[in-house]
């Protein structure tokens, strides 16, 4: 994606990843509008521990005599300062972020790299036993041209925080620095000189001189945290300045890198820059060689999909198991956008390593029943707030067995099957249960919220959803009939020794199977053609219209039949169905919030009470597709805009975590989530078919 002209402030957001949870990331304009934007914001314990240590280098170039900042900040007192993006001509995403800055007959240009974090000695480091070298780094090059001599001054804006936080200058925080040749070595000291040492780093250059010069510089504003009712200033420290001087078509390349120096470097040119775009772009080849090439009108779409498939796939310290983090910049490692991103990024990539390896890493996860949906960050316990993600694992678990016949991977997991069953049966933790008379999951506490719309407010569910919500009891559905399908396999298997064992668990599954598909029957609202969003714990009927019922009827198993899936999908495109996903309240609603805006209470309110979510489109195609391809009917939406907004909109090559329920639906929320790409990736195929 290129962009020329830059006479406005373009905010529009880029984002490199490296593999291991760290990224770099900023705008078009060059201007920090987020404390998430920095060069290099590295996760110092895959993938966890985000610390920003290099917010940016303020750069400016000299030319006969006259001075050009080509830098863009905001200020405290409202001003823009300097004005660098007035002498940007040009901005392209791809392969990586570059600027290209001029005036006369000069021009500089910049591009910012950050090189996959595994470095291995032979085979995939995520399928082998030996641990890996992990490295965080981002690599710099500046490019000059013209008819003189150009002088290119260089100056570090760093720190040394966590990533939700900003930096104040403090009498108790200092940066040392220790100058070598082409290179300095920098640690924060925080608590004074005797107190507690920051993360250790070096930025290198492959020519230039460096002066020491340590200063503060106090108030960047961050726009897009004032918007949020989020601290919005920062003061970023700077240890000195590099001068260097650029003859025509001179090139420099700069580094920084996590870690004090264990060896000697290889000394940075051009050529190192180059062969890291290129050894990132071959990984990615290698990635996804085994699929069918796609040609057509949509092919480089499709390339992009995958590639930004890959920005949320990491990996752990110990480097043998992989997650995926769930969004950026701030969102982490959460069980069920996993299991919700594996059936697009593993499944439809035909990547089923990858697939068992996230299944068996969650699966050892589960306790009580429970799989917890955040997974702790610095060794804490997980917290088991979550009565879905056990379900999904089910219901993903199923997917990936009949896109692989992988039955003996069903032997070693059935094991886990059993102890969800169990557990939901005989009651786990939250009070959590089947409701002895109809055979549905209940819980009774209206203070705890446990499905995906878990938002709090003082303490309190914006949504409440406690009793028997429909998603909830649909995937049980799915889940018992998955287990019949599995308990009977696996009974037929030669010599099993339980064959007789299995057999009667098949039957049970069975007949609780039948019992709860005529209980989901209680959820169907004739009045409304919908589905009750939730059996509340008094027996009262929800008639909110929400995407829930939805997601009901797109997992692979339903209970509903042809006629009311139609007729809930009718209601769904008339209510909740936006070009950018399903609105989560219907707007008629009195409760109903058209706009996801504002400080963090806010945006709270208005989270799951009308805000569109953009990976529910998935759910939405899934259920037509089952009641409505055999009639004809074509999906009643249209991608493009959602593929326009994935191409060039909020951030290059990225999906927006949520969009207002109001149109014009502005982009909110994180600047790139990974559900809403997955579920592309999933019927990506499937739309194309329908546009030509």
């Amino acid at each position: 994606m290129i962009v020329e002209g830059m006479d406005d402030l373009d905010t529009r957001e880029w984002l490199l990843t490296n593999g291991l949870g760290s990224f770099a990331s900023g705008t078009v304009c060059d201007a920090r509008t987020r404390s998430y934007h920095g060069w290099l914001i590295a996760a110092l314990d895959p993938p966890s521990r985000r610390t920003l240590l290099l917010s940016h280098l303020e750069a400016s170039l000299e030319v006969a005599g006259q001075i050009f900042a080509l830098g863009t900040n905001f200020w405290k007192v409202g001003k823009i300062d300097p004005l660098g993006y007035q002498l940007l001509r040009v901005f392209s995403a791809d392969p990586v972020p570059t600027w290209i800055w001029g005036h006369g007959d000069w021009q500089v240009s910049r591009k910012i790299a950050m090189p996959y974090g595994l470095l291995h000695q032979g085979g995939d480091p995520r399928f082998t036993p030996a641990q890996p070298q992990v490295t965080n780094r981002v690599l710099v090059q500046y490019q000059y041209t013209g008819s003189q001599l150009g002088v290119l001054r260089l100056r570090p804006l760093i720190g040394d925080r966590d990533f939700h936080y900003l930096q104040k200058q403090d009498p108790d925080l200092t940066f040392s620095q220790l100058v070598g040749a082409n290179q300095i070595f920098l640690q924060a000291l925080k608590g004074g000189k005797t107190g507690k040492p920051g993360t250790p780093w070096q930025l290198r250059w492959s020519h230039g001189h460096y002066q020491p010069e340590g200063v503060w510089y106090w108030n960047y504003y961050y726009p897009q945290e004032a918007k949020r009712g989020l601290d919005y200033l920062e003061d970023l420290y700077s240890p000195g300045y590099l001068t260097v001087l650029m003859q025509p078509g001179d090139t420099l390349t700069l580094e920084a890198r996590v870690g004090l120096p264990t060896e000697a470097l290889a000394n940075l040119t051009s050529l190192v820059f180059d062969q890291a775009v290129l050894a990132k772009q071959q990984r990615l080849d290698r990635e996804f060689l085994h699929l069918p090439h796609v040609v057509g009108v949509y092919s480089e779409i499709w390339e992009h999909l995958l590639r930004a498939s890959d920005q949320f796939l990491v990996y752990q310290t110990s480097a043998t198991m992989p997650t995926i983090m769930a969004g950026y910049h701030w969102f982490g490692d959460r069980s069920r956008d996993t299991l919700l991103c594996l059936p697009g990024f593993a499944l439809t990539t035909q990547r089923y390593a990858l697939a068992r390896k996230l299944l068996i890493r969650l699966g050892r996860l589960c306790c009580q029943g429970l799989i917890p949906n955040e997974l702790s960050e610095g060794g804490e316990d997980p917290v088991f707030r979550s009565i879905d993600c056990s379900l999904w694992w089910i219901e993903t678990l199923g997917l990936y067995l009949e896109a692989t016949q992988d039955w003996d991977f069903l032997a070693e997991q059935y094991i886990i099957v059993k102890q969800i069953y169990k557990a939901f049966t005989a009651g786990t933790l939250h009070g959590i249960r089947v409701d002895a008379s109809d055979g549905l999951i209940t819980w009774d506490d209206a203070s705890i919220a446990l499905t995906w719309m878990d938002t709090l407010v003082d303490g309190q569910p914006v949504t409440p959803r406690n009793g028997k919500p429909i998603e909830i009891n649909a995937l049980w559905y799915s889940a018992l009939c998955w287990a019949e399908q599995w308990a009977s396999r696996l009974s037929e298997t030669p010599k099993v020794p339980n064959a007789e064992r299995l057999k009667n668990q098949a039957r049970r599954y069975a007949q609780q199977a039948q019992e709860v598909k005529a209980s989901l029957q209680k959820f169907w609202n004739a009045q409304q053609g919908y589905l009750f969003d939730r059996i509340e714990p008094d027996d009262r009927l929800d008639m909110t219209i929400r995407p829930n019922a939805i997601i009901a009827l797109s997992l692979r198993h339903c209970a509903f039949t042809a006629e009311q899936g139609q007729q809930a999908l009718q209601v769904a495109c008339d209510r909740l169905l936006t070009p950018y996903g399903l609105r989560t309240l219907d707007p008629a609603d009195f409760a109903y919030q058209g706009r996801c805006e504002g400080p963090p209470r806010d945006r709270d309110l208005a989270y799951h009470q009308g805000t569109v979510w953009s990976w529910l489109l998935g759910p939405f195609i899934r259920a037509w597709q089952r009641f409505y391809v055999e009639k004809g009917q074509p999906l009643p939406l249209d991608l493009q805009p959602l593929i326009t907004h994935f191409c060039q909109e909020a951030c290059f090559w990225g999906i927006s975590e949520i969009f207002d329920g109001d149109f014009p639906h502005l982009p909110r929320g994180a600047i790139a989530h990974a559900s809403p790409v997955a579920e592309l990736l999933r019927h990506w195929h499937d739309w194309v078919k329908g546009e030509k």
